[in-house]
């Protein structure tokens, strides 16, 4: 396009560019199909500048195919009204500047007989100084150049009958131009969304999940709307071109405007490509986004929505005949599990990429339901003998009232009656022996499992009904016993339902009833709120433990295979012919401590979490028990990129297929050798899991530590691969003891030294620095992204400056801009103007830098004591210390204190 528009401005383009499209994308040809540039007389020739000329000239040569620029050029040059000097400057320009292959030039030498006779000369002379190693032909007419060329491809001013329209000609040109641009930017914007599609971390929660579905899903349409765009803008230049022919059936298209709709298909078939390949791509990306939905979906169910401990649900209804039907109340939470165990099978069953993490908790739910329900028969079956056991005692008590309204008061009046009456009593209340009822006090111990307080209400009702009938035979039997010994007074008449009588006082709460023998008052029932979170929180800890416990025999055995799969068979002879040169004696760099890892946990800590299956509260201090031998983590990841450059260059190694093959994995060895980086980012989550279970209750502490505890590895092992990656630091440095901070800043510098402009000039131009915080030096690195065999890029850390901490200084806070602060160097000799990415991060930072900096000043005031204590004439120096550190130090003795220096906070040392 730039050509183009060049071409287009300059107002000598049309009679210097008469240039036809014939073939590949150009005008005419010769015999050999060679392609041909005219440049036809024009008096300004000589004017043109060197760079229009170039650009010209250039674009032409980049119109053909490679075919038929390999060939080479045929240049016309016309010149027939013009003198040798022209000939000869067209000649110079065209030797020293034209760039593609020449194969011969002909020159339509001037027709007047002077300047034909000069140039006859003057070609003669100046042949060698053209530096064309190609003959120049010089004709007389354009006779002669019909004779080496047809004239089908010559235009009329060279006498042939070639169609040419300039103005056309640049106006194809420039819109297949503009929609090939449109198609390349396409492309790229297509291919920039895609790298930010594979590159998006996957959310932990739904929310973030549907906004980054959203998101992407809005993304997609406007990449469909500029594809549809740019397809609409190439059929409408497709239809444009046809044009012509399609208006008028007798006319055919020239061969430069084949060649041009050649060239818009081409464009528009690569345009589909790119867009069959984009829906291919956002089809997988989108089918994963919605998995992940899904499987958030499925995480949140099975957390949250856990099935609660087999008790009564306080719906029951408070009839006896009733009691049974609580058994329909079990089944919603037991569909509830058993449909999300059906839903994790489906996940499963539709490929679902987290397969590993959906598959335990399918299990877990099936034993769930499976003890759910067995424990909610057993209450069912003790249900229905409470049941059998109220309906016996509610027909023991009404026959036991009719048979003491029955009896015949006035029988009962003598002696013989009396006990006659008092056997039939003594008869009956035998038979609940024989029935084996149970007293109050035995019927509550027996279902107080399943005594929710309105079931309660109703056996009450039953046993407030034994207790009164108890009382009533009581009565009978004193008095029938009386009669029976000596008749002084008639037996006092009964009612058949004496708890209705208005005349009898209700029994106190305080008596115990009894059938014989007394009970004690049921228990009071607990709060059902209460009872129902700790049920909750207990079967979250539950689950969370089992899934922690699985998971980690999971990645003991995977670990194990891997040790026995592939590093042992590195040392089997048989198998020693497979192995590549590339990986000879290199195990310990393809697969790191991994050995080391796999004993830790097979040994230690997994018989230690299971050991918390029955005491969840410990999980916490078996965390912070095992700190520092977790700690194997990071000389694993410390080594993983050089164990990743190993694999990338021996991975598709016979080798390796045979050692899957055997193993029967469906993944390939660099997928397992990334399992321990995966498991210790997973116990973070699975203790924030149970932070979550365990709000408010005691061991939270314990757990807080022990998640603070492994995001503190974490932290380390990510410091760790930073360090690493440390290049040309010419020191140790292990030697600088522990990382303590790590990050990437804007820095201005200042020096007193520099020259007042260069000061000014440094102030507006900030470096982007990484800087590196040990408690001796503070390390100053360019961060460098390297990209390795077409893989993912890999950051390094160039160095660049190093300050001793025993001689820095800070400023906490900047003028202007509460995200900076200032370290200086050596009584402000040197500045650095820091500028964090937020202030928490610059907070962090100067904290930390405090802390170096006061303990520093704690060691220097213990120096600054012993000084105190010399003999008079001998100074106590310490060679540790620095000159400028020894004498702040000589000036700290015999102070008892620090003076604040205004704005800073640094120790004076």
């Amino acid at each position: 396009p730039n050509f183009l528009s060049i071409i287009c401005k300059n107002e000598f383009s049309e009679s210097l560019v008469k240039v036809n499209l014939l073939g590949d994308n150009y005008r005419g040809r010769g015999k050999d199909g060679a392609p041909i540039i005219t440049f036809p007389e024009f008096v300004g020739f000589s004017e043109i500048p060197d760079e229009d000329f170039l650009n010209v000239v250039t674009y032409l040569t980049s119109i053909p195919s490679l075919e038929a620029a390999s060939i080479g050029f045929i240049i016309v040059i016309d010149r027939r009204r013009d003198k040798w000097s022209s000939v000869k400057a067209s000649l110079t320009r065209i030797a020293g500047a034209f760039p593609g292959n020449l194969q011969l030039v002909f020159v339509l030498r001037p027709s007047r007989f002077i300047q034909r006779t000069i140039a006859d000369i003057g070609i003669k002379l100046y042949r060698d100084d053209f530096k064309m190693k190609v003959p120049i032909i010089m004709l007389n007419s354009v006779s002669d150049l019909h004779g080496y060329i047809d004239k089908s491809q010559l235009t009329r001013e060279l006498g042939g009958t070639l169609e040419y329209g300039h103005g056309q000609w640049i106006h194809h040109r420039t819109a297949i131009e503009n929609f090939a641009v449109t198609v390349k930017t396409t492309a790229q914007m297509l291919q920039t969304f895609g790298t930010d599609l594979a590159e998006t971390e996957l959310p932990n929660d739904v929310q973030c999940t549907e906004q980054l579905l959203q998101a992407h899903t809005e993304r997609h349409s406007e990449l469909k709307a500029e594809l549809k765009l740019a397809g609409s803008q190439g059929a409408t230049l497709l239809s444009c071109i046809r044009e012509p022919a399609s208006k008028n059936p007798n006319s055919k298209l020239n061969p430069d405007e084949l060649e041009n709709i050649l060239t818009v298909e081409r464009l528009l078939a690569q345009l589909d490509e790119t867009e069959k390949a984009f829906d291919q791509f956002w089809t997988k990306h989108h089918l994963k986004l919605n998995q992940c939905l899904q499987l958030r979906h499925f995480e949140i169910s099975f957390f949250r929505d856990l099935l609660p401990s087999p008790s009564l649900p306080p719906c029951v209804p408070p009839e006896p005949q009733q009691f049974l039907t609580v058994g329909f109340c079990f089944q919603e939470p037991l569909e509830k599990a058993q449909a999300l165990a059906a839903t994790g099978d489906q996940l499963i069953q539709s490929n679902h990429y987290a397969v590993d993490s959906i598959r335990p908790k399918c299990v877990e739910l099936r034993r769930i339901c499976d003890d759910f329900a067995n424990e909610a028969k057993k209450k069912c079956d003790i249900l229905g003998k409470a049941l059998e056991m109220h309906k016996q005692l509610d027909s023991w008590c009404e026959d036991g009232i009719y048979l003491l309204a029955s009896q015949a008061l006035d029988k009962c009046q003598t002696q013989e009656g009396a006990e006659t009456a008092l056997g039939d009593i003594e008869k009956f209340l035998s038979t609940a022996k024989e029935q084996q009822l149970l007293s109050p006090q035995e019927f509550y111990s027996q279902f107080h499992v399943v005594l929710t307080p309105e079931i309660k209400e109703n056996v009450d009702k039953v046993i407030q009904k034994l207790e009164d009938v108890q009382e009533m035979f009581d009565r009978r039997q004193v008095s029938l016993k009386k009669l029976a010994a000596k008749q002084t007074r008639p037996v006092q008449p009964v009612a058949p339902h004496p708890e209705s009588s208005p005349k009898r006082a209700s029994p106190k709460a305080s008596r115990p009833p009894t059938l014989g023998k007394g009970r004690r008052a049921a228990p009071e029932a607990a709060s059902g709120g209460c009872r129902s979170c700790l049920i909750l929180v207990f079967f979250c800890f539950s689950h969370i433990m089992h899934e922690l416990i699985e998971t980690e025999r999971v990645y003991v055995e995977e670990l194990q295979s891997i040790i026995e799969g592939y590093a042992a068979e590195m040392d089997n002879p048989d198998l020693n012919h497979l192995i590549p040169v590339a990986l000879q004696n290199k195990k310990e760099i393809l697969f790191g401590n991994l050995h080391e890892i796999y004993e830790f946990h097979k040994r230690i800590f997994l018989k230690e979490l299971e050991n918390c299956v029955e005491n969840p509260e410990f999980l916490g201090r078996c965390f912070l028990k095992r700190k520092e031998d977790l700690q194997v983590y990071e000389k694993y990841c410390q080594n993983k990129p050089r164990s990743e450059t190993l694999w990338r260059q021996c991975g598709d190694s016979i080798f390796f297929q045979e050692c899957q093959r055997k193993l029967d994995h469906k993944l390939s060895l660099d997928a397992y050798l990334l399992k321990p980086v995966q498991r210790i980012t997973k116990y973070q989550l699975l203790l924030k899991e149970m932070l979550k279970c365990s709000k408010n209750s005691e061991d939270t502490a314990e757990l807080e530590e022990a998640l603070a505890t492994v995001l503190d590895i974490i932290k380390s092992v990510n410091d760790s691969m930073h360090q690493i990656a440390i290049t040309g630091y010419e020191g140790d440095l292990h030697e600088l003891g522990k990382l303590l901070m790590q990050g990437s800043f804007s820095i201005w510098t200042d020096h007193k030294k520099g020259h007042n402009k260069v000061k000014d000039l440094a102030r507006f131009k900030p470096m982007q620095r990484h800087l590196f915080l040990y408690a001796k030096l503070l390390l100053f690195c360019k961060k460098r992204e390297d990209s390795v065999d077409g893989h993912e890029k890999s950051p390094s850390y160039s160095f660049k400056n190093s300050l001793k901490m025993s001689m820095v200084g800070i400023t906490e806070n900047v003028k202007g801009d509460n995200k900076k602060f200032e370290i200086w160097y050596n009584g402000r000799e040197e500045v650095y103007i820091i500028q964090a990415s937020s202030v928490e991060l610059k907070n962090l930072w100067v904290s930390e830098i405090r802390k170096v900096l006061t303990g520093q000043l704690e060691a220097c005031r213990g120096r600054a004591s012993l000084l105190d204590f010399s003999p008079p004439g001998v100074f106590c120096g310490s060679p540790s210390l620095s000159p400028f550190t020894q004498s702040k130090v000589t000036k700290y003795r015999g102070k008892r204190g620090l003076k604040a220096h205004s704005g800073m906070e640094r120790p004076k040392l």
